[in-house]
């Protein structure tokens, strides 16, 4: 019988493999090249980490952070390096959502009947 974890890490090996994960990473790269790029990337990433946070503990978020979050979302919007990431990312997502349903597939099978 494999191994799951053997299986998982050889999966791990595949998917840096991919193209579409090589052009996520090729589009990262070229990201941080460019400073203000880059800078308005972490900007972005740290308030939506925050978000999360403040989400996960029960708190609302406040007038401030919904502004804070429009002006940080049109700045971003406004970088063509941030905009190339995020459509190479949306790329790579639909293969982890694939797998992710090939995964659960099992239990789902398991709940519907």
């Amino acid at each position: 019988m494999a191994n799951i974890y053997d299986s998982a890490n050889g999966l791990e090996r595949e998917i840096r493999e991919l193209p579409e994960f090589k052009s996520l990473e090729e589009a990262f790269a070229e990201l941080k090249k460019n400073e203000a790029a880059y800078a308005a990337f972490k900007d972005f990433q740290a308030f939506q980490q925050s978000l999360q946070e403040k989400q996960m503990r029960g708190e609302d978020f406040s007038d401030e952070d919904a502004e804070k979050a429009q002006a940080l979302a049109e700045k971003v919007q406004q970088e063509e390096l941030i905009n190339e990431l995020m459509v190479k990312e949306q790329a790579f997502s639909v293969i982890v959502n694939d797998l992710n349903r090939i995964i659960m597939t099992p239990i789902r099978e398991l709940y519907e009947g």
